[in-house]
């Protein structure tokens, strides 16, 4: 027995229940596993992790630098180095981390629900397996999904008392991502507020871990953080009151309302109302970095990704099992599988109001029409001068990204709003590509002018030219359409460019 009274948990059933999760990650993502690298990943991480992997740099050198530590990209660089440069082996690693944060997600329900009934630790876990963001991002190269490993396992090895363990586990996440510095900071001040100074003082490591490699950044580059245009972007450009107040907002309904959230919000607020299993020590700790790391992510930042959310929803979900298990069996079972429903349905549905892509599997879609515009490219006018926008700018200059076989002729646009595009002199221009990079269903808020107006005031909100719109100006016919879902490509060609045979025969999607 522990010294709690509680029977341990034998090594072996650790090993079952990882087995158990990692298959059941593995097998619901297998649909995507070849998919090649998505926005951001294009953008930053997968070139960071590269510039490692060739020349052991941890500083990148293909991509501009920045705050970002190299936690995944060492992490990344390592498999490779094991299994080869695929994207296939790049999202079996991170499904493999997604596994681990499923575990410790369980280890940590089961020390915060010790006085529960049944078994709401396993229901916790499978609510964040079906959440939509964790879902789409266990695929994707992209820190956010590996701080809920670190995050977890951190604040289960302080409720455990075991602090040293705990500080290491803060190491691993702040050079995983330099946002997990929220946890260190709750964890050592609620020690102090103790007045447990020694154990207090082991989470100054992960505070000066993230301190070298911030030094380190500045002496190879001369900035502390990045360029200024990044500083700017996320820290004033998102520090006005109004501002962080849409984004409160916008956390707040994530965290307590979309995808039938609403249903564990209730449930949350019951328990809180009867019972006191939400007011112990062990919730005290979790309630507070959950208020302070949704605080960070919300005050820093230019983008409000829900994904930055990530390390706070194994706590969040745990509370909501909590809340569920103190209703009676048939209101309990009703409510549960409701939820469960509506996280289940937002991985393969999309909400009627712009969101990322990356929220759910949307960014797949996304890649395969990215995709299916590089093939096109690639086997019917290599070599002509393609004119389009991040992220296919990159796709198409950066064969390692898995588009191309070879670096295509490309101009960056800034934009595809009207005035950018009627700017543009058509005759140098041998192909236009045009797709959506937002989510702009028919019933979209900001379709509605006085909540577009508001937009541009707060967040300098650029209106893009609709696909019809785009049609209209561009002087040149459609080569190929393609729709997955709500999303589209379209591909233009000027007359002049010549066709060459394409390799294999041209499919077009609608």
């Amino acid at each position: 027995m522990d010294a709690d009274g509680r029977r341990p948990i034998r090594p072996n059933a650790y090993a079952i229940l990882f087995l158990l999760f990692a298959s059941a990650i593995l097998l619901t993502h297998l649909p995507w596993i070849d998919l090649p690298y998505f926005w951001d990943e294009a953008g930053y991480y997968i070139p960071a992790a590269l510039d490692l992997f060739h020349s052991g740099a941890a500083i990148p050198h293909s991509v501009e630098p920045v705050i970002h530590p190299p936690g995944l990209a060492a992490y990344l660089a390592g498999i490779w180095s094991l299994g080869g440069f695929h994207a296939e082996t790049t999202r079996c690693a991170m499904l493999l981390l997604s596994a681990l944060s499923a575990l410790a997600a369980l280890l940590l329900a089961i020390e915060l629900l010790r006085d529960a009934r049944g078994m709401p630790a396993f229901f916790a876990v499978a609510l964040l397996c079906v959440s939509p963001v964790f879902f789409a991002q266990s695929l994707l190269a992209q820190p956010d999904a590996p701080c809920v490993l670190f995050a977890t396992l951190a604040l289960w090895l302080l409720l455990r008392e075991k602090i040293a363990l705990a500080a290491a586990a803060c190491v691993a996440l702040v050079l995983m991502k330099e946002t997990g510095i929220t946890a260190p900071l709750v964890f050592g001040a609620w020690l102090a507020y103790e007045r447990r100074w020694r154990d207090a003082a082991w989470f100054l490591l992960p505070l000066a871990a993230l301190a070298i490699w911030i030094a380190a950044l500045y002496h190879a580059t001369g900035y502390w953080a990045g360029p200024p245009s990044f500083v700017h972007y996320n820290l004033s450009y998102s520090a006005r009151p109004d501002r962080i107040l849409v984004d409160a907002l916008r956390r707040l309904y994530y965290l307590g309302f979309a995808n039938l959230h609403w249903i564990g919000a209730f449930a949350i607020v019951f328990a809180f109302r009867t019972t006191a299993i939400l007011r112990t020590r062990a919730w005290r700790i979790a309630g507070a970095f959950v208020i302070v790391h949704t605080a960070a992510v919300t005050v820093l930042g230019g983008a409000t990704l829900e994904r930055y959310l990530l390390p706070v929803l194994p706590i969040l979900y745990t509370a909501m099992a909590a809340g569920l298990s103190l209703f009676s069996h048939r209101p309990r079972l009703i409510c549960s599988a409701a939820l469960l429903a509506g996280l289940t349905i937002g991985i393969f549905v999309n909400p009627p109001y712009p969101f990322p892509f990356e929220d759910n599997l949307a960014f797949a879609d996304f890649v395969r029409l990215q995709k299916d515009g590089a093939d096109f490219i690639r086997d019917w006018y290599s070599n002509a001068n393609v004119n389009t926008v991040w992220p296919m700018s990159v796709e198409l200059t950066r064969p390692e990204i898995g588009y191309v076989d070879r670096k295509e002729d490309v101009v960056e646009l800034p934009n595809y709003a009207p005035e950018t595009l009627r700017r543009l002199d058509w005759s140098k221009i041998g192909i236009f590509a045009a797709y959506s990079r937002t989510w702009d269903p028919p019933l979209s808020p900001l379709r509605w002018q006085p909540v577009a107006r508001v937009w541009r005031t707060l967040f300098d909100y650029t209106p893009v030219a609709t696909e019809d719109e785009i049609r209209q100006i561009v002087p040149y016919p459609t080569a190929v359409h393609w729709e997955r879902h709500g999303q589209w490509m379209d591909i233009y060609v000027n007359p002049r460019v010549p066709l060459r045979q394409p390799a294999k025969p041209l499919r077009a999607m609608r």
